[in-house]
């Protein structure tokens, strides 16, 4: 293996640093707004709205046009391919909304998980073959980070050597390419929480998946100032009947990001990972509390967990536009207090704060 690379040159490195730390400013995470058009069918679904282009429009034109204070919690959100090319009633972009309001646009280029053949039902990710190019004109139309899903599932025999390498050195390359076209790549490696798993082999296989992502991305040359880490909690399987406490859960993954993630990595943006609206917030202000020195920012990624009760509140209705908007800077305002480890449980209640999210084997 050669010691002889070099990273991006300085002007790349030093925006690529910028864009990173601004996304992850005390107090701000981002809004995951990349649904594909069969997840959002499936929202939809849930609250009785057609699956169609003008109402995936209306719903994320709601979403980008709450109160400006929504830019006081949320510094960036992740568009699909369609949002990207979406403009409001006015003809506005959403790309240039979004900019108006101090908000980052990223997006999401992958292009969706294939089954990895010989293994357990495991699976790899897919969209390196043309990601520069896709990435070099989301650059030019105002995209400045990207985000790629990668899915590993705990079994008996799972994760395997197989995924994990094989997951990592996508990562590894999807941010390599990312960081070429001046994109910060978020790197996620979603360890998903189907099974009856406890929470210490949740640890130990993060743990693991982590290890190998940063030594792929350091095989890769990637220049780790310039990325963020988008990974699961550590949590007991759905299934399992011993529920941890959010002072368990924090302690783990705080200690499994110890073990793991350098502290050159500007920030740590957590996905929900299924959990009700409440419990990601409540387990991210623990995260936030464990007395173990943090040397990232802990802030979160959220989707479901900042969506849910905005998708019931609006139902589809224009007259609920602004209880629903209202819903999501509630949401936004918990999480951002959650980062801080400022949260109160219970303290800023929403429409659907405690439904469970979960989805069996999430894809999208």
């Amino acid at each position: 293996m050669t010691t002889y690379f070099n990273y991006p040159p300085k002007e790349v490195r030093d925006e690529l640093a910028k864009i990173a730390k601004a996304i992850v400013a005390p107090g701000k995470g981002i809004l995951a707004a990349d649904e594909s058009t069969a997840t959002c069918g499936k929202r939809f679904a849930d609250i009785g709205v057609e699956n169609n282009e003008e109402n995936r429009r209306q719903y994320r034109q709601l979403l980008f046009t709450a109160d400006d204070a929504i830019s006081q919690n949320i510094s960036g959100v992740i568009l699909f391919h369609e949002t990207v090319y979406q403009k409001a009633d006015d003809g506005t972009p959403f790309v240039e909304l979004l900019k108006k309001k101090g908000i980052i646009p990223g997006i999401k280029v992958d292009k969706g998980v294939v089954n990895l053949f010989g293994s357990e039902d495991e699976c790899t990710t897919q969209g390196l073959d043309d990601l520069a190019a896709r990435c070099a004109q989301y650059k030019k139309d105002g995209c400045d980070f990207a985000k790629w899903r990668c899915v590993l599932k705990i079994g008996k025999n799972t994760p395997s050597y197989q995924a994990i390498l094989e997951n990592a050195n996508v990562l590894a390359r999807y941010a390599s390419i990312c960081q070429s076209q001046r994109i910060v790549p978020i790197v996620e490696p979603e360890i998903l929480p189907d099974g009856d798993h406890d929470l210490d082999r949740c640890q130990k296989v993060t743990e693991t998946v982590l290890a190998a992502c940063y030594k792929a991305l350091s095989d890769h040359h990637v220049f780790l100032e310039g990325t963020l880490l988008k990974p699961n909690m550590c949590t007991p399987g759905q299934s399992n009947p011993n529920k941890a406490t959010n002072a368990e859960i924090a302690l783990a993954t705080v200690q499994a990001l110890r073990r793991t993630v350098p502290p050159a990595v500007p920030g740590v943006t957590f996905l929900s990972g299924g959990q009700s609206e409440e419990e990601a917030s409540v387990n991210l202000n623990a995260i936030n509390q464990v007395p173990l020195v943090r040397p990232w920012a802990l802030t979160f990624s959220y989707g479901r967990a900042l969506q849910a009760s905005v998708l019931r509140a609006w139902g589809g209705k224009k007259e609920n536009i602004k209880a629903a908007q209202e819903e999501l800077i509630k949401r936004a305002k918990a999480n951002a207090l959650a980062c801080q480890g400022k949260y109160v449980a219970g303290s800023i209640p929403s429409f659907a704060g405690n439904v469970n999210l979960h989805v069996k084997a999430h894809a999208y």
